[in-house]
């Protein structure tokens, strides 16, 4: 239903051809935007991609304040997605902002409009689509799972949820959810007792998981990090939940190791 939606949702934002005769519009890619309608998103390809083989997706919403210019330079965002042969799709939210503070707003809309967009673009790989989002953009991300995940291979979410107490019309294949335990931004949401599983009772409860996870250690990409994982094989999915002692930003390697870790990649850094 999303799917159809975004397509009309296309149609209605896209504005017919204004060249003149013979005029070729210019290449929207990196820092120059793609226009849809009165909205803009950017894309950076993969390096060395031969032009032809099906790409997977990772669409990440931007912080507070930001815009997709950020996004398509971000080492630990945009380098983790070139070099591992996945197309960066980073729209801008209106006002440097997103609302996903109810299931009533356009931006998910706007998202899966931006994907059918870049589909006329490039050749995508449609059974690996995934969302991922850091603070404001990590709920906005959230947001557009709940809204719109049955076509969504996996959630990356860092330090940014949604109220736990949501209910999601639907949900992805896969989440995968970084949280710091001193963040006092989006804050970690504890539960009773000082519960550190809770960032994902949301999902937990969605996607059908039962008991409290396993707990697999501590493990990290680089020296700066150190993070407590705790997985859940469920009846409709899959979650991955990293915790660390540290507060609001984006783990050096963690967008990256997810991406190895489902694309089957060997570990790698950056």
């Amino acid at each position: 239903m999303r799917h159809a939606l975004a397509i009309a949702f296309l149609a209605l934002i896209t504005p017919a051809p204004a060249l003149a005769a013979g005029q070729v519009a210019p290449r929207c890619h990196a820092e120059v935007p793609c226009a849809l309608g009165d909205r803009s998103y950017h894309v950076k390809e993969p390096d060395g991609w031969d032009g032809k083989t099906p790409l997977p997706v990772l669409l990440h919403f931007h912080g507070w304040m930001r815009q997709g210019t950020l996004i398509v330079k971000h080492g630990r965002i945009s380098g983790a997605t070139r070099r591992r042969g996945v197309l960066l799709l980073a729209p801008n939210g209106q006002g440097k902002t997103w609302d996903f503070w109810t299931d009533r707003t356009d931006d998910v809309d706007f998202a899966a409009a931006v994907i059918e967009d870049a589909a006329k673009r490039y050749p995508i790989d449609r059974s690996r689509i995934y969302v991922s989002g850091y603070s404001y953009g990590s709920a906005m991300a959230w947001r557009y799972a709940c809204e719109n995940g049955d076509g969504v291979a996996a959630l990356l979410a860092v330090s940014g949820t949604l109220r736990q107490s949501e209910t999601c019309a639907q949900a992805p294949q896969e989440v995968r959810h970084v949280h710091g335990t001193s963040d006092t931004v989006m804050d970690f949401p504890f539960g009773p007792n000082g519960e550190t599983t809770w960032p994902v009772r949301l999902w937990r409860g969605r996607m059908g998981c039962a008991g409290p996870g396993e707990r697999l250690g501590k493990w990290s990409v680089t020296d700066h990090d150190t993070f407590a994982r705790t997985t859940w094989d469920c009846d409709d999915g899959r979650i991955v939940l990293d915790v660390h002692s540290r507060g609001h930003f984006i783990p050096r390697g963690w967008i990256a190791r997810q991406l190895d870790e489902m694309l089957d990649l060997p570990p790698s850094y950056p």
